[in-house]
């Protein structure tokens, strides 16, 4: 079974996309924010990250960074789930090294298309 790491600030977001996971047959890992995020990132492995931008504490820019600086966690795909529309955010979040870039609201579809093509 894949483990998926979902960092998302908003606990309604997090606990309705957590559900959409499990129900898809992924283990999930969840955290309230970014540096909460990479701690269990860096302790557990996981798979895939989906990550938010916009997070009190450190920021989904900031968790990519350390992701990509830390030699068990750098090739592990990158999924930006965010509410951040804006076509320099897009490119900023790919530009850094994020698989994936998909904008609030979302469908469960299109995210879980998105983690299979990652996976």
């Amino acid at each position: 079974m894949k483990t998926i790491l979902l960092i998302e600030d908003n606990d309604d977001i997090r606990e309705n996309t957590a559900e959409i996971l499990d129900l898809a047959g992924y283990k999930v890992l969840t955290a309230e924010n970014g540096k909460t995020g990479v701690e269990l990132a860096l302790e557990h492995k996981p798979d895939l990250v989906i990550c938010d931008i916009m997070m009190p504490v450190l920021d989904g820019y900031g968790v990519l960074h350390m992701l990509q600086r830390n030699e068990d966690m750098k090739d592990t795909p990158f999924i930006f789930l965010t509410a951040k529309t804006e076509r320099s955010d897009f490119r900023r979040g790919m530009e850094m090294g994020a698989d994936d870039y998909i904008t609030k609201p979302f469908s469960g579809t299109d995210l879980l298309h998105a983690i299979e093509s990652r996976l």
